[in-house]
């Protein structure tokens, strides 16, 4: 016996594992053979061909990807339902001659209001908000009367594609019976003036070249609207006297020919037009083509725009009036509108005028006066001097400015000295005073060049002015610094024959007490001022008293006062300055 390696299967075993394979492969084979066998066979018709559920034949030539059921349906037998509309499934649109309903319902008007209804005027298929009606001052639903009637319920129409484009559906044709009418009374009135024509030729009343000419004017009369008839070249009629010339003379030299540049102006070869100027460097009267915009606007243009508007407009109230079929008549109407128009015009200005007054009022100042403005050209030298041009005046604001009272030629706040404001025509500071002329400015002025005498006891009584008060306070602290020098002269001369040392120490300890002292005094000072600066500025704007900051130190800040300034000072940047 014969030793085999691991894995090495024997003869006998091997060929019975091929055996049992072999029948599974081939019968797979052999199935599919034969459906493609009996599907040729099914298509030639030599077979019968499948049937489905209903006993119907199922066409063996359908394309397998329709023939075969999903595996979703459910169906476990050949069918072709799943490819046929559903009953079940299918939309049941709306009938193709069915369409909205409008109108009132008959017998619809209720006696007494009704819950859900409109509380204005008591229908029941609208809510107050919807109502169509004028809103009444009291509703119908408090009133109990004059209930409006219910409108019909309109359906919920559900068209298919063909009831969707049908523009005749809900046209209704006993509308158009009042076009046929009206056609048919100007006929009739025709037929009656051509057989009265007819009789007064007959009597001898009418010549026969005024009939003839009657009725080629009437005939005349649908084609001289050039407005109404179609474009030529579309719906031309050999019978219509119309000459339209819409297209250049060969010769002519095209609109796009003159500037060959694609950015210059822009051609529309489907109306050929060009509406802006090809040639930007010259003007428009020395170019040979300005564009189609200028010459829409030069000219005539206007006034034919305005004939033609006027036209309408008669043609609208009744007048038989056109421009293309009768200018001369149409120009006479224009110009009489024209006359009846201004003549009424300064009919009703005068009854309004003699009626209420104000005809002062009416002669106003040219517009370069009444706005202070003015497309005037006006050039200025370096020094602010007119070089060239007229002066532009001072554009005024919206209050009013210029109130001259109390005998003064100049305003309020014109003149400004020592920190108050005044009037420049007497150099009064004190408003509402009354206007002092020359005299006051001399008055003023020898005021300030007489020196200082010694205050009296009447002189003390009376209270002093800022400037008094400041000229004050510069006295005192000159005074205090001599003061202060003096003594420290004097402690120096004491002091001499003591010891260096004793009195450097001594001088150094005297000044930083001082200098301790004004800090403090510095600071409290800031402080205070701080304090009126937050209160004044809290307040509103126009509460705040006038000249609020006039007594404000104008003198130069000691080191002192800039240190406690410094201190004192506001650091919005700095982040920790809230905690």
């Amino acid at each position: 016996m014969s030793m085999q390696g691991p894995g090495v299967l024997p003869s006998a075993a091997a060929t019975s594992v091929s055996s049992s394979m072999e029948p599974s492969q081939q019968s797979k084979r052999e199935d599919w053979r034969k459906a493609k066998e009996l599907e040729e066979a099914r298509k030639a018709g030599t077979a019968p061909a499948l049937t489905d559920e209903e006993g119907k034949d199922i066409n063996p030539h359908i394309p397998q990807y329709i023939s075969t059921v999903p595996w979703y349906v459910g169906y476990g037998q050949p069918t072709l339902k799943h490819q046929r509309p559903q009953a079940e499934k299918q939309k049941q649109y709306s009938d193709i001659a069915s369409w909205y309903k409008k109108g009132v319902r008959e017998g619809s008007i209720s006696t007494k209001f009704r819950k859900g209804a409109c509380e204005n005027c008591g229908a029941m298929t609208h809510k107050k908000k919807d109502c169509v009606e004028r809103p009444r001052k009291v509703g119908a639903k408090f009133t109990g009367d004059n209930f409006a009637p219910d409108e019909h319920l309109q359906p919920k129409l559900d068209f298919d594609y063909d009831g969707k484009r049908d523009r005749w559906n809900g046209y209704n044709p006993e509308e158009y019976e009042a076009v046929l009418d009206e056609y048919a009374k100007i006929e009739e009135a025709k037929k009656q003036l051509k057989g009265k024509q007819l009789q007064d030729l007959a009597s001898g009343e009418l010549s026969t070249e005024k009939l003839e000419r009657d009725s080629d004017n009437s005939d005349a009369d649908e084609d001289k609207y050039a407005d109404d008839v179609d474009m030529p070249g579309t719906n031309f009629d050999s019978k219509r006297r119309i000459t339209v010339r819409n297209l250049r003379i060969r010769e002519d030299t095209a609109k796009y020919l003159y500037n060959l540049d694609p950015n210059s102006a822009y051609y529309d070869p489907k109306t050929r037009s060009m509406r802006e100027n090809p040639f930007k460097d010259r003007s428009a009267e020395d170019s040979k083509i300005a564009g189609d915009n200028f010459v829409r606007a030069t000219g005539d243009t206007k006034e034919m725009a305005k004939a033609q508007l006027f036209a309408w407009e008669a043609s609208d109230k009744g007048t038989d009036v056109h421009l293309q079929a009768e200018p001369t008549k149409l120009e006479l109407l224009h110009k009489e509108f024209k006359v009846k128009k201004d003549d009424f015009k300064q009919n009703q200005k005068g009854s309004i005028l003699e009626r209420y007054g104000g005809a002062e009022h009416l002669e106003a100042p040219p517009r370069e006066l009444l706005l202070a403005q003015t497309e005037n050209y006006v050039e200025y030298s370096r020094h602010g001097n007119v070089i060239k041009g007229q002066e532009k005046a001072k554009v005024k604001s919206k209050y009013e400015e210029d109130i001259l009272t109390n005998n003064h030629t100049t305003v309020w706040g014109s003149y400004w000295k020592d920190f108050r404001w005044g009037y420049a025509c007497c150099h009064s500071t004190v408003r509402g005073s009354y206007c002092t002329g020359h005299a006051g400015r001399q008055a003023a002025n020898t005021e300030m060049a007489i020196p200082e005498q010694e205050p009296t006891e009447i002189d003390e009584e009376e209270p002093k002015s800022l400037l008094e008060q400041h000229k004050d306070r510069l006295e005192k602290e000159q005074k205090r610094k001599e003061r202060k020098k003096n003594k420290k002269k004097k402690k120096k001369t004491r002091h001499h024959q003591s010891s260096s040392d004793d009195s450097n120490s001594d001088s150094e300890e005297d000044e930083a007490a001082s200098k301790q002292k004004k800090l403090l005094e510095a600071l409290q000072k800031e402080e205070k001022n701080q304090r009126e600066a937050e209160r004044i500025l809290a307040m509103d704007e126009r509460k705040r008293p006038y000249n609020s900051l006039r007594g404000m130190d104008t003198r130069e800040p000691t080191e002192e006062e800039m240190e406690a300034f410094r201190m004192k000072r506001k650091r919005f940047e700095d982040p920790m300055a809230h905690f």
